[in-house]
């Protein structure tokens, strides 16, 4: 099994403040666009672009909720080992509002699909974008594409896009994991 670093800390770095700034164009205040961090691995981006929105853009109050979709999943009890669910935390009115789901890493659309149908237990958003750091974009099984991403990235099925985050796993760096070596 060999792995290719994709992009390296500070490329990561140049990245979230490139979507920062996507953002900010098309919400400006955020008063009415939630963040919602698809747990358990979007909430790490999520909490990232939050932070730099309020710290670096001066973007006040910028609300932020993390949605788990373990039983949302359409696969949820065809794994051998039993999923584990994260906790779900939205302490506002979805009602109405645009929402930007965040997530890490973009594959075949089936984590995003679990979480639209999560999302309904919260109400009927006027809204709902995508925004993801890797999109491999050959890999869709549905119809699911970002509204904002990091990277594309062209990888072939067996090949896996690993995300470490300085908060979990003491890095920020995008790996290439080929698995037939």
């Amino acid at each position: 099994m060999g792995q290719k670093i994709l992009l390296t800390a500070k490329e990561v770095n140049i990245i979230l403040h490139r979507l920062a700034c996507q953002l900010i164009e098309k919400h400006l205040d955020f008063s009415q666009t939630l963040l919602i961090g698809i747990q358990p691995r979007g909430t790490f981006l999520a909490d990232r672009l939050k932070a730099m929105l309020e710290n670096d853009y001066g973007v006040s109050d910028v609300k932020l909720g993390y949605l788990d979709i373990t039983f949302f999943r359409d696969d949820f009890r065809r794994r051998e080992k039993p999923l584990e669910a994260n906790s779900t935390r939205i302490d506002f009115v979805v009602e109405n509002k645009n929402v930007i789901f965040i997530d890490d890493v973009l594959y075949t659309g089936r984590s995003i699909s679990a979480g639209l149908t999560a999302l309904q237990s919260f109400g009927r958003p006027k809204e709902v974008e995508l925004l993801v750091l890797i999109d491999r974009r050959f890999s869709r099984h549905l119809p699911i594409q970002p509204d904002y991403r990091g990277r594309q990235v062209d990888s072939i099925n067996d090949d896996k896009v690993k995300v470490n985050w300085t908060e979990n796993e003491g890095e920020d760096v995008v790996y290439l994991v080929n698995n037939n070596n």
